[in-house]
């Protein structure tokens, strides 16, 4: 059982930069891959980043490739999404999650998630 924690949201400008972080408390956080995924109030989760449990691959979505990083600390059982450039459009919630081995794109193929932090920014 893998439980994660978000952490990192708030209220900025557009075009400032935020770091999320995913925090989680299973001691094998290298077996896991682990992706964000966002929510914007009226539509449906969507993809945002994934990364295999070593590091060696990595996905982002086109929306965000170029301003969005994702990236991983085994040793610290955390994952992060480094946010630069943010728009508007990127006000949501985001989740972190896990699944062992692949990294899909779709949220119905993870195991786990965290609660969720609220990022807004305004214009």
């Amino acid at each position: 059982q893998v439980q994660l924690v978000e952490s990192g949201g708030g209220l900025v400008q557009a075009g400032d930069s935020l770091r999320l972080s995913c925090t989680a408390s299973e001691g094998t956080f290298s077996r896991y891959s682990i992706a964000w995924f966002r929510q914007a109030p009226g539509k449906e989760r969507e993809f945002v980043a994934g990364i295999s449990g070593n590091g060696g691959i990595i996905f982002h979505a086109d929306s965000v490739r170029g301003r969005f990083t994702i990236s991983r600390d085994n040793a610290k059982n955390t994952a992060y999404l480094q946010m630069n450039s943010v728009k508007p459009e990127d006000t949501a919630v985001y989740y972190c999650a896990a699944r062992p081995f692949v990294v899909p794109k779709m949220p119905g193929q993870y195991n786990y998630w965290g609660q969720g932090t609220q990022v807004t920014v305004s214009s």
